[in-house]
């Protein structure tokens, strides 16, 4: 099996918690990335030589050695924890040859006169966990001929809002988890505290139209052919960390009823 650095990479961000290493806000203007860069001098510590992707490049960090890629979400806590904009990108678990592990991190707001604070919860995850989905290509298309003049274009500019694990499963509030393939490598100096099974649904959106009169959005849909699959997953934490299992939510995550922003 290839090799995987996502274990050693979970040990140091998991320790460095436990030991109370802060996140340091550059400025009272960086709302963005201060977590990234956390995440970043964590990366640095494992010894992995890593790129570092542009503004709005997919994902954030990638490793040069192994084929695995980092895409970094802060969650400010207090605050929207149950789903995350997808900045026209789809979370998936496989980009451009490279497994894509998910950083979930919850941090309190910065106190305005050190400017550095705690990481509240923190969970690494597989993209797959997110969404098995491997095939869909994103792409911005667009429209003439709008307006009274016809002279006006519509630019379709898709935004995704996906659930976080934090929506997802429940127990991992407080802590440090690692979520991970059941088919992968089972790591050493970590504990497996559950297994999640998630489980494609029967209908797949393929399409959708926008009535620009009744300003309506009308899915379109077809079956799944995958409808069914199991995709399961194991989550870990340190040997000396809590306990606490990892389950599946009972209750779906709904975009609709969270305090999300287009």
């Amino acid at each position: 099996m290839k090799p995987i650095k996502v274990f050693d990479i979970f040990k140091v961000c998991a320790e460095a918690i436990i030991n109370g290493v802060l996140i340091q806000q550059v400025s009272r203007t960086d709302k963005e990335f201060h977590f990234q860069n956390w995440f970043e001098a964590r990366l640095s510590e494992t010894g992995v030589n890593f790129d570092k992707s542009g503004r709005n490049s997919y994902p954030d960090f990638a490793l040069v050695a192994f084929t695995e890629g980092y895409e970094i979400k802060g969650l400010a806590w207090p605050g929207r924890e149950s789903t995350y904009d997808c900045n026209s990108q789809v979370p998936t678990g496989f980009h451009n040859g490279r497994d894509v592990i998910y950083v979930f991190g919850r941090y309190p707001p910065a106190d305005d006169a050190s400017r550095e604070y705690p990481v509240i919860d923190f969970v690494l995850c597989h993209g797959d966990f997110l969404n098995a989905d491997h095939d869909y290509k994103h792409k911005n298309k667009s429209v003439k001929g709008f307006g009274s003049y016809g002279d006006i274009m519509i630019r379709d500019r898709k935004m995704y809002v996906a659930p976080t694990p934090f929506a997802i499963a429940d127990g991992l509030t407080g802590t440090r988890t690692l979520v991970i393939p059941s088919a992968w490598t089972k790591p050493t100096g970590l504990k497996k505290v559950g297994t999640l099974n998630r489980v494609e649904t029967v209908s797949l959106v393929v399409g959708y139209e926008f009535d620009l009169k009744t300003n309506e959005i009308t899915p379109k849909t077809m079956l799944n052919p995958s409808a069914g699959t199991i995709h399961s997953f194991d989550a870990y934490r340190l040997d000396k960390d809590s306990d606490k299992p990892v389950i599946l939510s009972e209750v779906e995550p709904d975009p609709a009823t969270d305090d999300w922003e287009c």
